[in-house]
Parts: structure tokens; sequence; C-alpha cells
């Protein structure tokens, strides 16, 4: 009985933390702001926009930094919050940054 527990335990955990995962941009589309908005954010930041589309709810903007390198950033849509920016490789592996600075 004891280990059929701590499986259930740990299934119920899981799917907790795969639901907040996912639910880091859950925001009604009348609470968003317009894209215009990300595109100014961007520039802000000294971004060059090739593309920004919706991706699980949140805004993700792909372009490249002052640097020329390549990046993907995680916007929320409300808020226009960066909640994570992800640097690509030449061979196109990322380096995720959750907290940019």
């Amino acid at each position: 009985m004891r280990p059929a527990l701590t499986i259930l335990a740990f299934v119920a955990a899981f799917q907790a933390g795969a639901a907040l995962a996912g639910d880091k941009c859950s925001v009604p589309m009348a609470d968003w702001q317009p894209r215009e908005a990300v595109a100014a954010l961007a520039a802000r930041q000294g971004w060059s926009v090739r593309r920004i589309k919706i991706d699980d709810g949140c805004y993700e903007i792909q372009g490249s930094d002052g640097d020329g390198r390549r990046l993907e950033a995680t916007v929320h849509p409300s808020t226009l919050e960066i909640l994570a920016i992800e640097f690509k490789d030449k061979d196109d592996r990322g380096r995720r940054r959750d907290k940019p600075s």
C-alpha cells in the first residue's frame, strides 16, 4: 500500500508542476498589450525583431541583440515583463537565461 501512495503523491505533484509551468501567461486576451507595445519593448532593449508570435499564452520575440546574437525572449502579455531569454548559438543550441538582468 505504501509504494502505491508514494507513486500517487509523485504523480499529483508532477501534474501540479506541469500545470503551473503552462499557466505562467494565462491572461484573458482583453488584458493583453498590443504587438506594437511588444515591438517597442524590444526596441528599448536594443533588439532587432525578426518575428513576434504567441507561444503557450505568452508573447515570444525572435530576433537578435545589439551584438548580433540570435535570441528568443518570452514576454508576459499584459505586464510585458521579460520572463526568459534564450540566446541561440550558430549550431542552434540555446542557452536559456530565465531572469534577465
